[in-house]
């Protein structure tokens, strides 16, 4: 027996549908032949979604595109401005590589960069917008955890999670949770908000990985709390910690929000 939910704002048990945010773009490849993203993950995605009749019950809804101004909200003007020009040019100068990482094997140059990292920080702050309606909202495209506010790393040039954690507040959250369960520490949400006292970032990632950050004492400016697990973390391991760390830490902040 199937449940079929509207797509629509119809409310299902006093809740509003979930929602899927994405868009088109990430169809296409990125990132050059020879990177680790190089590949179809989130067009993958959602068209296993399609075919399992997902978004029956979570629909389908086109990604915003983020414009300067909320871009340049957190991210530098100047590092803004030389990845466009350097998208333009079709080329990266050597000052534009050593000061803001970018032209790298790791954050490499490539036709539709610009686009593509704005259409991810347009869906967070969409996402974060959609949740405070009282939403589950689901961008598969997000998560880009590593960029800094002057500065690309880790495949990251733009940090999404920030613009979703500063929508959630912006429409009325008081506190946010974070929790980061990549295998890499969230180092650039918690440079963004660690002397934040209404944000809290946990991040769950495998310790002495790059980027070589997040020990367990590590809190930030008072915001955060790490925890390093070693490799060949399984997913009982993972439920402990859930249960006996983070729900804790969880019910104690009180967020009005959480972002994972």
């Amino acid at each position: 027996m199937s449940d079929v939910l509207p797509n629509t704002d119809a409310e299902q048990g006093g809740a509003l549908a979930p929602l899927i945010i994405s868009a088109e773009i990430y169809r296409q490849t990125g990132y050059g032949s020879n990177h680790p993203l190089a590949i179809q993950r989130v067009g993958a995605v959602l068209d296993l979604c399609e075919a399992l009749g997902w978004f029956a019950a979570a629909p389908y809804t086109e990604s915003d595109v983020a414009s300067l101004a909320d871009i340049t909200r957190f991210h530098e003007p100047d590092y803004v401005s030389a990845l466009i020009a350097c998208e333009d040019a079709g080329k990266v100068s050597a000052e534009h590589r050593q000061k803001y990482n970018i032209g790298t094997m790791e954050n490499p140059l490539f036709p539709g960069l610009f686009h593509r990292a704005s259409t991810c920080v347009g869906g967070s702050i969409q996402a974060g917008r959609l949740a405070m309606e009282g939403r589950t909202v689901y961008h598969p495209s997000g998560g880009t955890h590593h960029g800094m506010a002057g500065q690309a790393r880790g495949f990251c040039y733009f940090n999404d999670v920030v613009f979703a954690i500063l929508a959630l507040l912006d429409h009325g959250a008081g506190r946010v949770l974070y929790v980061d369960l990549d295998a890499h520490h969230g180092d650039g949400v918690q440079a963004a908000f660690e002397t934040d006292p209404r944000v809290m970032t946990i991040s769950i990632h495998e310790q002495d990985r790059w980027p070589h950050t997040g020990l367990l004492n590590d809190r930030g400016g008072g915001s955060a709390r790490n925890l390093p697990v070693p490799p060949g973390f399984c997913d009982d391991e993972l439920a402990f910690i859930m249960d006996e760390a983070v729900g804790p830490l969880a019910a104690q902040f009180a967020p009005d929000a959480v972002v994972v």
